[in-house]
């Protein structure tokens, strides 16, 4: 997962083993060792390359794409696949938006809409949050 990921995220950012290398202060055979499996970073240039493409350490090293391929995202930023409207018009959050999100039954969600950029999620209590705080 680490060498395609790395590779991946390289490739993504337009960068060249030798332009990576030096942001790393590492050589380009070193890098190239990483993306082949040869080797692995230690932890403290894993960090760096997380900092340097702009997404979570777990992510450089555990994400695996699904079916969509979707390259690692962004820090912050999630995919969650696709997910399927019912009859009624309802849908299954996935399992693991729900627990990146703490959303448990029972709790209120509100949706929002925007023509142009689609629709949006939040928890009721967060709404409220940032509504007071706007008071």
């Amino acid at each position: 997962m680490f060498q395609d990921n790395l590779i991946s995220l390289r490739k993504l950012n337009k960068l060249t083993q030798e332009e990576l290398a030096e942001k790393l202060d590492v050589s380009r055979q070193t890098l190239s060792k990483w993306e082949t499996g040869e080797s692995v970073p230690d932890i403290d240039k894993c960090k760096k390359l997380a900092e340097v493409f702009g997404v979570s350490l777990d992510d450089l090293v555990n994400y695996e794409p699904d079916s969509h391929n979707l390259a690692v995202p962004p820090k912050g930023k999630h995919a969650f696949g696709v997910v399927t409207v019912g009859d009624k018009g309802q849908i299954v959050i996935p399992a693991k938006a729900r627990k990146i999100f703490d959303i448990k039954p029972g709790d209120n969600l509100v949706m929002l809409g925007d023509e142009a950029q689609g629709l949006a999620l939040i928890k009721e209590e967060s709404l409220l949050r940032v509504l007071n705080a706007i008071q």
